[in-house]
């Protein structure tokens, strides 16, 4: 039996079955996203979703859905599950079973049919192949296949209107369709010949559940040309292909095959990440990008950085890791990378972006030990980063005389804290950041320990100074030996004394400006206040801004999205510290919160991690369904238990 998998009595209870999905990527950055049962909830569902980088360099929703009807003695059983106003077709009843492992999979049994169907996205095409094979049959058996067509940007819906174009253009075995002409054609087709009868018709009032819950328009019309009609014999199967480019019908059951021998097994937890892993990655002739997460994310720069070790390193992808960081490193500008996005007009926003981007370069060389390479490659471009922080770049970015970095303006939120509500950071952190100033001594020292193994006098020459000035100036500033943590920003005579989790990054770096009692000090207290069994929280629950729950319409959400909300990514750095601190001894405890996520894998979004948790029991899962940094933060805590364990 599959390691990811629900029965019947699961999938017929839609409080349930709504409630897990599916995320699957390829390395071409289309990917496939819906519930177990097929029934989309968000607009952010389909089966074919593709970025289109000429139109708006956003992902695209081609093929939303694709309706399945069972045809037997002129009677039709309809499988599909959509939510109209107020009734849900009820085609969730004939499902039996579904598995994750190697590919999802739905078993629907009407009387005496029994029909397994498997989708399956190909790893280097913009296409998804969906294979139905009729396990069994009393008599003679015909499936109608409805493709239910968007054409439209993730982050809108699709209403009825008079400017697409209905028409649609023969294909062997099946037929393209575009129905606007910014758009390339859906090529949609099948492995054997087919009926394909028009029928052009709008599906209107389709509802998702999940945007209606998070204050969103949550209503859509669909357009559905027509469908194919083809007859199926007992142990049969045909495929069925939704593409950007036309398929070779010929080949597509052998495309299928060497296809799902290329996918990572999902047989326990590791390897559930593992495969989680490698969905974030995406690959072209052009670049290497992280994805920051499914379904709404695309690429940022700051998430880049923090979940590449993890994504790549843990399993020694030494060529996956420098690809996607040499693709980020043409972009620097100014001492800083985009924030979100790869367009060339994104914003560089982020203060923290170049600084996660040394710590990379930091956990790679550790990897390696290839100190001459890395500063052949990289040293020029950190050095850049380094003068344009001391000199002064945008968004106030400036090395102050006391060594620390300052950084902040009005109605920008510059840090990972980075909530706007009516235009506004929640938390603004105008000043001096704990986090940024702690990467900040940590890239300076990581620089001069590679002059230092290069035997680059002039560079050691220059930056030396440095680090025992920046060092005595964030003890002076963030230190409170009373208080026994850190403050989190600082800015003129204010102290935010607030207790939150940024002040654990001071601990885990390799090199860190506080002593050996302070970080004791500073992880029992993140420990007693933010450790939950999901992440630690933003904020501690003995503030008044605490919120623990993080619902609501988007305002709501937002404004407790750094007030108390867990966030799994941070769990990488308090388990780092804690090892650190403790070694082995402290391996068990750090096993308890790993395999605390176990159970996640059949939770939310199966087989992957969300993005962040309540910070109040029951922990409950939220934000986007899988996120890179969430996942690559939980491979690298299990790398570092075999690490401290084998001590």
């Amino acid at each position: 039996m599959s390691y990811i998998t629900f029965d019947k009595t699961q999938l017929i209870n839609l409080e349930y079955s709504l409630n897990k999905e599916f995320i699957r990527s390829n390395r071409a950055g289309s990917f496939a996203n819906s519930t177990i049962i097929n029934c989309n909830t968000r607009k952010y569902h389909g089966l074919l979703i593709c970025p289109l980088p000429d139109l708006d360099g956003g992902n695209h929703v081609f093929l939303s859905t694709l309706d399945e009807t069972i045809i037997q003695r002129d009677k039709e059983f309809h499988l599909s599950v959509h939510k109209y106003p107020g009734i849900y077709s009820p085609g969730h009843k004939y499902i039996r079973d579904f598995q994750a492992e190697p590919i999802p999979q739905i078993t629907y049994r009407v009387g005496g049919v029994i029909l397994l169907k498997e989708m399956l996205l190909v790893q280097k095409e913009e296409r998804i192949l969906i294979k139905y094979t009729l396990l069994n049959a009393n008599s003679p058996t015909k499936i109608r296949l409805h493709p239910f067509l968007a054409f439209r940007n993730v982050h809108a819906l699709s209403k009825a209107n008079l400017d697409i174009n209905p028409k649609y253009t023969e294909i062997k075995n099946g037929v393209k369709i575009k129905l606007y002409d910014s758009y390339p054609y859906l090529h949609m087709q099948t492995s054997k010949k087919c009926d394909y009868t028009p029928a052009p018709n709008w599906f209107y009032n389709i509802e998702y559940t999940e945007e209606q819950l998070r204050g969103y328009d949550f209503r859509e019309d669909l357009f559905v040309q027509g469908f194919f009609e083809l007859s199926l014999k007992k142990g049969e199967s045909i495929i069925f292909s939704a593409g950007l480019t036309e398929a070779k019908t010929k080949s597509l059951k052998t495309k299928f095959i060497s296809e799902l021998k290329k996918r990572t097994p999902r047989a326990d937890f590791e390897s559930c990440l593992k495969n989680s892993a490698q969905q974030f990655i995406i690959k072209n002739d052009r670049k290497s990008e992280v994805i920051a997460g499914f379904p709404w994310f695309g690429r940022w720069g700051r998430d880049t950085f923090i979940s590449l070790p993890g994504l790549t390193l843990a399993y020694n992808d030494l060529s996956t890791f420098k690809s996607v960081l040499d693709t980020m490193s043409e972009e620097l500008k100014d001492g800083l990378f985009k924030n979100m996005g790869g367009h060339s007009d994104a914003d560089v926003n982020s203060v923290d972006a170049p600084l996660w981007f040394f710590w990379a370069i930091q956990q790679y060389t550790i990897h390696t030990k290839n100190y001459k390479s890395v500063w052949t490659q990289y040293g020029t471009k950190m050095q850049q980063i380094l003068n344009a922080y001391i000199k002064g770049t945008q968004y106030n970015i400036k090395m102050h005389d006391n060594g620390l970095i300052y950084a902040g303006i009005e109605h920008k939120a510059l840090t990972w804290m980075d909530a706007i509500v009516n235009g506004k950071p929640v938390t603004p952190r105008i000043g001096y950041n704990v986090e940024i100033n702690a990467l900040w001594y940590n890239a300076i020292c990581f620089v001069v320990e590679l002059a230092k193994k290069n035997k680059d006098s002039k560079t050691i020459k220059k930056w030396k100074k440095y680090p025992q000035l920046i060092k005595q100036s964030f003890i002076d500033t963030f230190w409170n030996s009373k208080k026994a943590y850190l403050a989190d920003y600082v800015n003129g005579d204010y102290k935010d004394w607030a207790v939150r989790p940024n002040q654990i990054i001071a601990c885990s770096l390799e090199h860190s400006p506080i002593d050996i009692h302070m970080k004791k000090a500073v992880i029992d207290k993140v420990k007693s206040e933010l450790l939950t069994p999901k992440g630690l929280r933003t904020l501690s629950p003995k503030h008044l801004d605490y919120k623990g729950v993080y619902s609501g319409n988007q305002e709501k959400r937002d404004s407790s999205y750094h007030q108390g909300i867990a966030w799994v990514w941070l769990l990488g750095h308090f388990c780092e510290s804690y090892l650190k601190l403790h070694e082995k001894s402290g391996v068990n405890f750090i096993k308890k919160i790993y395999n605390g996520f176990e159970e996640e894998m059949t939770n939310r979004g199966i087989g992957t991690i969300s993005e962040i948790y309540d910070g109040n029991p029951p922990y409950t899962a939220r934000g986007a369904i899988s996120q890179a940094w969430s996942v690559s933060e939980l491979i690298r805590i299990k790398y570092l238990i075999d690490k401290y364990e084998n001590i």
